[in-house]
């Protein structure tokens, strides 16, 4: 269900699936479950995966300020550390702030996501990291094309971006092109896009803070096939969280929860089970 709430003044939406049959398991201490998208994207992006999830857990999807139908003001410094804040708060008003939330992020998401939990270590209960930025030393080649691509937005430009992510690029319907097209025209939708871009491709985190994680149990996923943050970046944050379970996907680009869904849905439910 589709909703809205005022985070920090921002008229904020999300996506909110509540649970269906709650597991029982031994393991399981997850009753709520956040997921936050990647630059340019929106709750949408996640297609069934946030309702299939909602079979066991409390399930929210989030449109970050400044993204899909989330308020786009071009007031805010899009940086990571506001996101972070920003993410947190939009926790607490929901009332899923207590320590038995699992965070999933992909992308700028992901870089987001382990912010969140580096910063409040003890109040998320697990992670999961897909093809996460955060390590980046600099814009990829395929990032910048995505940044051109974002700035002017030809049906062409885009479409030529979004196959590379891809690796089944046939695969790739008009849909998604023109829906990233409408709303990077949106009022102020290109200035949060570069300002976001700018932060997150000249920022990283820390290996040593990075370790903090080791507090919480986390699930990495990649895209076998990403160009867009490649496979490499995966062995990076392997390097600092030697306890993380690891999956890669095969024939999956930079966003397998939508080429594989069934596959890294399964990944997910076994790593909260």
């Amino acid at each position: 269900m589709e909703k809205f709430v005022h985070v920090n003044g921002f008229r904020t939406r999300y996506l909110e699936y509540e649970p269906g049959n709650k597991n029982k398991s031994g393991n399981d201490f997850t009753d709520h479950i956040l997921l936050i998208h990647g630059l340019g994207a929106s709750a949408d992006r996640w297609l069934d995966i946030p309702e299939a999830l909602s079979k066991s857990y409390h399930t929210l999807a989030i449109d970050l300020l400044g993204f899909g139908k989330s308020d786009t003001p071009n007031t805010v410094d899009y940086s990571i550390r506001f996101f972070k804040d920003f993410v947190f708060e939009f926790m607490r008003k929901v009332g899923i702030d207590h320590g038995k939330t699992c965070l999933i992020g992909h992308s700028l998401g992901g870089y987001i996501a382990a912010e969140v939990a580096m910063e409040n270590l003890g109040l998320i209960d697990r992670l999961v990291l897909i093809d996460s930025s955060g390590l980046l030393n600099g814009p990829t080649s395929l990032l910048e094309q995505y940044f051109h691509a974002a700035l002017y937005p030809s049906f062409d430009n885009v479409k030529n971006v979004f196959q590379q992510m891809m690796a089944n690029p046939s695969s790739l319907g008009p849909a998604l092109v023109n829906l990233f097209i409408f709303r990077i025209n949106m009022p102020n939708a290109k200035y949060s896009f570069r300002s976001a871009y700018e932060n997150s491709v000249t920022t990283q985190i820390e290996p040593q803070r990075l370790k903090l994680l080791s507090k919480v149990p986390t699930l990495l996923i990649w895209g076998r096939n990403d160009t867009l943050i490649p496979i490499e970046y995966l062995e990076l944050f392997r390097q600092s969280l030697t306890n993380a379970i690891v999956e890669v996907i095969d024939n999956a680009g930079h966003a397998p929860f939508s080429e594989k869904a069934a596959v890294v849905y399964e990944v997910i439910r076994k790593f909260l089970t």
